[in-house]
């Protein structure tokens, strides 16, 4: 089972591994934490800490930009599921009007309506 530890220790160990008073392999025993571990709490830390000085509309504006991005794809992703079962259905109505079946009633062919039996005009 995994250990989880909070925020705040983690903080406290990372300040202790950047004043560089004792090695690491003194502070892992001291906190019983592996080595390999305190050396990815040092880098995300040494890499995220210029976000601390960093205007908040700036990180409000990038959390946004991320998020629309992720909507904005899965919008997309959306919009060609949907053509493509939209494009099956076509085919498959006009496969069973050809083959003489009353799939949908209200597509029924009749003389009126001479633009169904065309079915270039009705794919297009």
């Amino acid at each position: 089972m995994r250990k989880h530890y909070p925020a705040s220790f983690k903080a406290e160990v990372v300040l202790e591994l950047l004043k560089e008073e004792k090695t690491i392999a003194q502070i892992s025993s001291e906190y019983g934490v592996h080595v390999t571990m305190l050396h990815r709490w040092k880098n995300t830390a040494l890499e995220n800490m210029s976000s601390l000085f960093e205007d908040e509309g700036k990180k409000n504006t990038a959390v946004l930009k991320k998020e629309h991005e992720k909507e904005t794809s899965e919008l997309y992703a959306k919009i060609g599921r949907l053509t493509t079962e939209v494009e099956w259905l076509k085919k498959k109505i006009w496969l069973q009007a050809e083959l003489g079946r009353n799939v949908l009633p209200w597509l029924r062919p009749t003389v009126m309506n001479s633009q169904f039996l065309d079915r270039r005009s009705y794919l297009a």
